[in-house]
């Protein structure tokens, strides 16, 4: 019983179910990304090269030329689909430089929160909370020292 125990302890810590959150909100914020390349970027890439379409870039390794992807395929020739590669690798470039401004913002943020300036201190013999420029403590009446 002690392992159910331990892995119910695990399971419902924060740091788990953040990163559960994590998970979902990132495999949703691929599929925006994945949109953002396919519907908008690869289009415009599309029309800057001529109408090169990179999902239509492989090499048949029968040695035979296919029209496109799909011929080669329904034939049941073995492809390297290096366009496809270059598709996925200009998404990873694209989600990165999306999370890495995403995380340069927060950080922006927490820089600009300053904390508060420290205006109590605590007194060593009664332990009550004081101000920081007191010299007597108001509940016990010690001396307190000087601030370095």
């Amino acid at each position: 019983m002690g392992f159910m125990k331990e892995f119910k302890e695990f399971a419902v810590k924060g740091n788990v179910m953040d990163m559960a959150v994590g998970v979902i909100v990132g495999g949703a914020f691929n599929s925006i990304v994945q949109s953002l390349i396919n519907d908008i970027i690869m289009p415009v890439i599309s029309l800057v090269t001529g109408g090169l379409d990179f999902s239509q870039w492989f090499v048949a390794l029968d040695g035979q030329k296919y029209a496109t992807l799909e011929a080669a395929q329904e034939a049941g020739a073995a492809t390297v689909n290096f366009g496809t590669f270059l598709s996925t690798v200009l998404n990873f470039i694209i989600m990165a430089f999306v999370v890495f401004m995403l995380v340069r913002g927060i950080n922006k943020l927490k820089k600009a929160e300053e904390p508060a300036p420290v205006t109590t201190k605590i007194c060593p013999h009664c332990k009550s909370e004081v101000n920081i420029e007191a010299t007597r403590c108001p509940f016990c009446t010690s001396e307190l020292p000087a601030e370095e």
